[in-house]
């Protein structure tokens, strides 16, 4: 059977006479990629009459319809010039038999004066485990403008995060909205990718009297990573040290290097490789670089205080592309231990473990090197490891449309994780 993963634009608006591209992506899959591809009209019977597929076309189209499937990049594009009002209705972009395979609906209305047109769909591709850059377009830069991510559902587009603060609860520790210097765009940076983050999303702005500026993307998460599930949090102990690794792709080439502490849906760089370091761990904070040609950099953080505990990032920039991985710090009063959430045996945080010694070779973005108690000197202990790095996707295509009448709406749940919460992937 064909995957179940097919995405592509819920509304199109196209101008009487003229033409609209719409696009369907799916996972590259064998199955996807050599079953027939279709694109049909919902009749008042309910059923989908075929307008063009992979191999026919229907004769009231002949000349004003085409569709081009392109397999290694899971996507395919139809195009409908020529547009008449009697176009207007619903429509499905599909994979295998036309009324009961794969597919997705779309609603396409033709106007006399059309004026609305939406920007390109983005299509990334990210890495279970690893993370993805999405780089949202410039809307208005007035003071009431709110940045939003959200996915689309069947009828509502769920709120993820928002420039106000808000984060949703399975995505705590995980997304930051960072915006740009002043022409009102701003990034997504979201990491920890899980199977279920796939989907149709819309990034923008929304003021305060309606008005909203939306650029569709489509996030595709490979399911067959070369990243390996790994522990994502720190035991240290009250007035102790900790040391762990952040690692990159060493073949890579990165402006800068750092950590930051990951807090309502920012991140607040704590120090970098050019020298900052954030006036408040001046002195017990400090970054060192690995051995040459190994792809990372450790991270000391001394005396430690109650007040460290929660999420960190390790982070590196490169042009648009940010690869991130996150981190969370639980502090103890006494001697503690550093556990992976995947096994119910804990690993004390002076023995080093033996899996430490395979994992330099993977491309991850942070390492775990384990805890040093209080009053020992500060070293790094190899302890295991965190989380994997992928590069952002490309940007696919083009779909003229109108723009989208779903809006972000938030569900409930926006407190943090306790620290006795289980970690579950």
């Amino acid at each position: 059977p064909v995957s179940s993963s097919l995405y592509g634009s819920r509304f199109l608006v196209g101008a009487l006479g003229g033409s609209i591209t719409h696009q369907c992506f799916y996972s590259t899959t064998p199955a996807n990629k050599y079953e027939r591809k279709y694109w049909c009209k919902i009749a008042a019977n309910r059923l989908c009459y075929t307008i063009i597929s992979s191999s026919f076309t229907s004769s009231q189209y002949q000349g004003r319809v085409a569709l081009e499937d392109v397999p290694q990049n899971g996507t395919f594009t139809v195009t409908m010039t020529g547009l008449r009002s009697s176009d207007s209705g619903t429509y499905r972009c599909g994979i295998g038999s036309t009324n009961e395979g794969l597919y997705v609906s779309l609603n396409l209305t033709v106007l006399a004066d059309a004026t609305r047109v939406s920007k390109p769909t983005q299509l990334i591709r990210g890495e279970l485990h690893g993370s993805v850059t999405v780089l949202c377009p410039s809307g208005d830069t007035h003071s009431d403008q709110k940045r939003f991510w959200c996915k689309v559902g069947r009828s509502s587009c769920a709120l993820i995060a928002s420039s106000d603060g808000f984060v949703g609860r399975r995505y705590q520790g995980r997304i930051v909205l960072t915006p740009q210097e002043s022409s009102g765009a701003f990034k997504v940076l979201m990491n920890d990718l899980k199977k279920e983050d796939s989907g149709l999303y819309l990034c923008g702005t929304q003021g305060l009297r309606g008005q909203d500026s939306q650029q569709e993307v489509v996030l595709q998460v490979a399911t067959a990573p070369t990243l390996p599930r790994r522990p994502k949090f720190l035991s240290g102990t009250l007035g102790g040290s900790l040391s762990f690794q952040c690692h990159h792709d060493p073949r890579g080439s990165y402006e800068k290097k750092y950590l930051c502490r990951w807090e309502r849906g920012s991140c607040q760089l704590l120090l970098d490789d050019e020298g900052f370091v954030l006036e408040s761990y001046r002195g017990r904070l400090r970054m060192s670089s690995g051995p040459p040609g190994h792809g990372g950099h450790t991270v000391l953080l001394g005396q430690l205080r109650q007040e460290d505990e929660g999420w960190y990032w390790c982070g590196a920039r490169r042009g648009n592309t940010e690869l991130t991985a996150p981190l969370r710090l639980l502090i103890h009063k006494e001697t503690c231990s550093s556990r992976d959430p995947g096994t119910a045996t804990a690993v004390r945080a002076t023995a080093p473990s033996p899996a430490a010694h395979s994992t330099a070779r993977h491309r991850s973005m942070a390492d775990v090197m384990g805890t040093v108690p209080r009053g020992t000197t500060m070293g790094a202990v190899t302890q295991g490891t965190t989380m994997g790095t992928v590069t952002q996707g490309t940007t696919m295509g083009t779909v003229t449309q109108g723009s989208s009448s779903l809006l972000p709406t938030a569900t409930p749940g926006t407190s943090a994780t306790s620290p006795g919460e289980t970690f579950q992937e």
